[in-house]
């Protein structure tokens, strides 16, 4: 793909390397120091830096901060199995530095939006508002399953796993198009390259660590998850897309229980509205913010 094809970002983001806890940790910041901060989580396998098709639509001067995960993206690996409680953890460090003290707004995505929900009502004096992009939970797990998952996590790492490669960009951003069929090809090239980067043998490698690919073999327990949403002090803004196939996995969105929360269906999106529905995604967070802050 030429350059002149190429995605042109309105906004520039800069990255900054910081120490948490004893991670390298990457955060994609875009706007002025001054102006207020808003954060902002990834999902599974993606990065901080894609959120720029919403950054650029925004209307207001926001500071976002946005981190690459620990083992994604250019934050470095981890070097052991990810345990979700340290998400919350590095999500605290990283506010400390940014807002120490205060509350901030938090808008997360999938698994962004399910370690944004655990953090706010962990921590419900440190969120201000939340925005819970499809990040709703998972199903519940029978406690008949945990053999079988502490084997799967034992027999994998030995095993050990991988993501896919690719031969080059244009192959990789000719899948995400296929999965995103909102992006223009411009837009899915940009994703590839904050996705992948070359490796020694010459092919295409996510930046994403393998290891996240193991079974967890930690039960997920839905009720424990609901008791942190109904300790959120924030108000909450439910985003779904009403083409996600997660979108109607635990009914009506609107009756989560998360106290104080108002919940918006986007058209024509899946799964991935930052990369469906970028525009829209952007004004309907921009409206909310501006009731809650």
């Amino acid at each position: 793909m030429s350059k002149k094809e190429q995605y042109k970002p309105t906004r520039r983001v800069l990255t900054r390397r910081l120490k948490v806890r004893g991670v390298d940790y990457c955060v994609n910041e875009w706007g002025d120091e001054d102006a207020a901060v808003l954060f902002y989580l990834h999902g599974w396998a993606d990065t901080g830096s894609t959120f720029q098709f919403v950054v650029d639509a925004m209307q207001q001067g926001w500071r976002v901060i946005a981190p690459d995960w620990r083992g994604f993206g250019r934050t470095a690996h981890a070097g052991c199995s990810y345990w979700f409680p340290d998400y919350l953890a590095d999500l605290h460090a990283i506010i400390e530095v940014y807002a120490p003290g205060a509350p901030v707004p938090v808008i997360g995505h999938s698994m962004g939006g399910n370690i944004a929900s655990l953090y706010a009502g962990s921590m419900p004096e440190r969120v201000s508002a939340l925005i819970n992009i499809e990040g709703f939970g998972l199903k519940n797990s029978d406690p008949a399953d945990a053999p079988r998952r502490y084997r799967d996590w034992i027999e994998g790492g030995v095993q050990g796993t991988a993501f896919s490669d690719y031969p080059d960009l244009d192959a990789l951003a000719v899948k995400i198009a296929k999965r995103s069929a909102g992006l223009s090809p411009e837009q899915a090239e940009f994703v590839a390259r904050q996705w992948a980067s070359v490796g020694s043998d010459g092919r295409l490698h996510l930046r994403a660590d393998p290891a996240h690919k193991l079974p967890n073999p930690v039960l997920y327990r839905r009720a424990e998850a609901q008791a942190c949403w109904r300790n959120i002090l924030a108000p909450v803004l439910l985003v779904h897309g009403d083409q996600s196939p997660f979108a109607d996995q635990f009914g009506d969105i609107a009756s989560l229980p998360f106290p104080d929360a108002e919940s918006a269906n986007i058209a024509g999106a899946g799964h991935m509205i930052h990369f469906d529905a970028p525009g829209r995604l952007a004004r309907r967070i921009e409206q909310f913010l501006k009731k809650t802050l």
